[in-house]
């Protein structure tokens, strides 16, 4: 039988991706001392790695395809297929970002005033490109963790990722500069994408991931109201397209049923029910396909 060796980020991402991956419809389920989730989908087998190590196995075609970050992409230079982009990551439906800060005391205003200092990261070819592009000479090493905690008795700078920067500023920290903005993308060995069924399974799988994240700020609402008061109704619904209009089995009422942004919900709710909309209902979304 066909199937799809999946690398999986195990750690930071690894909650995020597996409850993604739930509502797009493939269940994986993770023992605590395994590293290779069982999943209800026979043409995919699946294992746990830190998002790092991805991009050079899928190159490698030890995976066929896997999910990382793009910062891990470019940090590995690896040449792989980026099938789509997904914006998710650890707490939020958004990018994070790799940053250049220095201790809230430090005298550092631009990358130029760190000519000849010193740097700690987890990207260290990320952080090289960067001080190269501002025609910096700095030394940068490695950072095994804990990497906010460096500046300023072990390092003058750190370049490190957030995604809201509430640990930076527990740490007493300052943001210089943005040296990248990153998300997870779903990545596949050229190999493995020149292959038609490994191809038409992943572009599946992609289109399905795509889909959960699309519906994960967005809810379905149905609603019934008299077709005198349909105009003023359709008037209030940012939809997504056109809201579907059902005829009902008395003549004087239809049905609305639209898709709409989640975070405007509650205030157009009570105008729906003004204007003179009845029975609404609101119901969450595990895919929605464009």
């Amino acid at each position: 039988m066909n199937k799809i060796k999946f690398g999986l980020p195990k750690g930071s991402l690894q909650e995020a991706t597996l409850q993604l991956l739930s509502k797009a419809g493939f269940n994986f389920s993770v023992s605590s001392r395994s590293y290779f989730p069982s999943v209800d989908d026979e043409e995919l087998e699946g294992m746990l790695i830190r998002a790092q190590e991805i991009p050079r196995y899928v190159e490698d075609g030890v995976f066929d395809a896997g999910l990382t970050g793009h910062d891990w992409i470019i940090e590995n230079g690896v040449d792989v297929v980026s099938v789509c982009d997904l914006i998710y990551s650890k707490q939020s439906m958004r990018k994070v970002k790799w940053v250049l800060a220095v201790h809230e005391d430090s005298p550092v205003k631009t990358v130029k005033d760190l000519e000849g200092k010193r740097i700690a990261t987890e990207v260290i070819g990320i952080t090289k490109a960067y001080l190269k592009k501002h025609g910096v000479n700095a030394a940068v090493e490695f950072s095994w963790g804990a990497t906010e905690v460096k500046t300023p008795d072990l390092v003058d700078a750190i370049v490190e990722v957030t995604e809201t920067g509430s640990s930076l500023r527990a740490n007493k920290l300052r943001i210089v500069d943005v040296v990248l903005e990153s998300n997870t993308k779903l990545i596949a060995n050229k190999n493995s994408w020149n292959d038609p069924w490994k191809r038409e399974k992943i572009e599946n799988l992609a289109m399905l991931l795509q889909g959960a994240i699309n519906a994960g700020s967005r809810v379905g609402l149905k609603m019934n109201l008299k077709k005198i008061d349909l105009e003023k109704v359709i008037a209030l619904i940012p939809a997504l397209r056109k809201p579907t209009i059902s005829q009902l089995s008395d003549n004087d009422w239809v049905a609305i049923e639209t898709i709409l942004e989640e975070k405007v919900v509650r205030a157009i709710i009570p105008q729906l029910k003004r204007a003179g909309a009845e029975g609404i209902i609101e119901y969450p979304l595990n895919k929605v396909i464009y």
